[in-house]
């Protein structure tokens, strides 16, 4: 119990940018700011280094750090995937199997995740893009691909927090969230693929940085 609870402590430490990207880490230094000892630090290390969140450093660990070509790498993999639970999700939706509250409760979500963005306040937009897009990943109902997408998310999130800012075209995205909204409401599964393979790939085009635009 003491080694889950300690792996999701130090893992929200890394995504709220404690541990920054490449940062190295230490078990006594980690179990001294957990209040624990380094034992289940020592398994909460293993475990998030498993989920790809921590990498070799010769002896030790570091906080991973997405290069340019691995982030596009990564993305391209998200692309694919939330572009298949979307395809799942609305299939489920023509299907009968979504209730009304579920579907509700996504746009909600929407709504949130737009008003935090136009307002700025940017660290809590991302988590709740986070929540709209995982929430669509687990109506599709495919843990497999909830789980993936988990560990891709962790890894773009840690690589791209120090670079946050508020999206250049803040209407366009959440005219791409409606769509996508709108395509598996409508239970039309190429449509919500395809909505969603385009939402991602335009958040990877606009996120490189100005020098490989």
């Amino acid at each position: 119990m003491q080694t889950e609870s300690t792996r999701r402590r130090l893992r929200e430490l890394i995504l709220d940018g404690h541990y920054p990207p490449g940062a190295r880490l230490g078990e006594v230094e980690v179990a001294e700011t957990l209040g624990v000892s380094r034992t289940p630090v020592r398994e909460a290390f293993r475990a998030l280094a498993a989920d790809g969140l921590l990498a070799g450093a010769g002896r030790g660990l570091r906080v991973v750090r997405l290069d340019d070509e691995e982030l596009s790498q990564v993305y391209r993999v998200r692309a694919a995937l939330e572009a298949l639970t979307a395809e799942l999700a609305a299939e489920r939706q023509r299907d009968g199997r979504l209730a009304p509250a579920e579907l509700a409760d996504l746009a909600v979500l929407a709504d949130l995740t737009h008003r935090a963005t136009a307002d700025g306040e940017l660290a809590r937009a991302v988590r709740l893009n986070r929540n709209f897009h995982r929430r669509i990943a687990e109506l599709a109902a495919n843990p497999v691909a909830l789980h993936t997408l988990d560990r891709l998310w962790d890894q773009i999130q840690v690589s791209t927090l120090r670079s946050l800012r508020a999206p250049a075209r803040t209407a366009l995205v959440d005219a791409q969230h409606r769509d996508l909204l709108d395509a598996i409401t409508a239970g039309d599964a190429a449509a919500a693929a395809a909505a969603a393979r385009r939402h991602v790939l335009d958040t990877r085009a606009a996120d490189r940085p100005a020098a490989n635009d």
